[in-house]
């Protein structure tokens, strides 16, 4: 799986820029540099095609009148403890569900997974969990909450100090990288992708759900 993702919040090449003067802006009045301010906490976000999934009566079907329930995951949030040397990060979503049938009580349970993602492509971790939701007597729609969390070393997701450095410099007027963008640098870029991590979450899906969510 390609994992592309709505990311929450966004970033920029793995770095959280300020909207001030000194927190992400180029300063120029006594030369040109960059000051940037890094979270060492992972972006969350829900990759394409996992946010949603279909469940129907007959699973060699794809009929709109053989579904039998549909889910969305909706409403991440974030938060993260950065205090130790072991970074958590957790994610909360909520699961909202409808079922075609409304006749009687039922109970539907689907799994989803949490997983770290290292430079936008290694995965270090997965985890698979479940979500539960129960359907009242007549109800069409059901919701619950769910969680993922995992740990990530503030070691590998701290960039180095001579990276850092290179990024930060402030770059007098006639320096002759003075008009050079440090993160276009290979070197800084790789560096920067070593030290981004995200956590992400979705639905488990089988290849045949996954496939119908991405060509429907």
């Amino acid at each position: 799986m390609t994992f592309r993702f709505r990311q929450l919040p966004a970033i920029v090449l793995g770095l959280g820029l300020a909207a001030c003067a000194s927190e992400g802006d180029l300063v120029v009045d006594q030369g040109v540099g960059i000051t940037a301010v890094r979270s060492v906490c992972p972006a969350v976000g829900v990759p394409d095609y996992t946010g949603d999934v279909t469940v129907f009566r007959d699973p060699r079907s794809r009929l709109a009148s053989e579904i039998d329930v549909t889910a969305t995951i909706t409403n991440v949030l974030a938060t993260c403890n950065e205090t130790g040397d072991r970074i958590y990060s957790e994610a909360s979503f909520d699961v909202l569900a409808r079922r075609s049938d409304t006749r009687g009580a039922r109970q539907v349970t689907l799994p989803y997974f949490s997983t770290v993602l290292r430079g936008g492509s290694a995965v270090v971790t997965k985890r698979v969990g479940e979500v539960t939701f129960a359907f009242a007597d007549g109800e069409a729609r059901a919701s619950a909450r769910a969680t993922a969390g995992a740990y990530v070393d503030r070691a590998e997701a701290t960039l180095p100090a001579e990276i850092r450095e290179q990024i930060t410099r402030r770059r007098e007027p006639g320096d002759p990288d003075a008009a050079l963008d440090p993160l276009a640098d290979p070197t800084v870029r790789a560096a920067i992708e070593r030290a981004t991590f995200e956590l992400l979450v979705g639905f488990q899906l089988t290849e045949e759900q996954l496939a119908y969510n991405a060509t429907r």
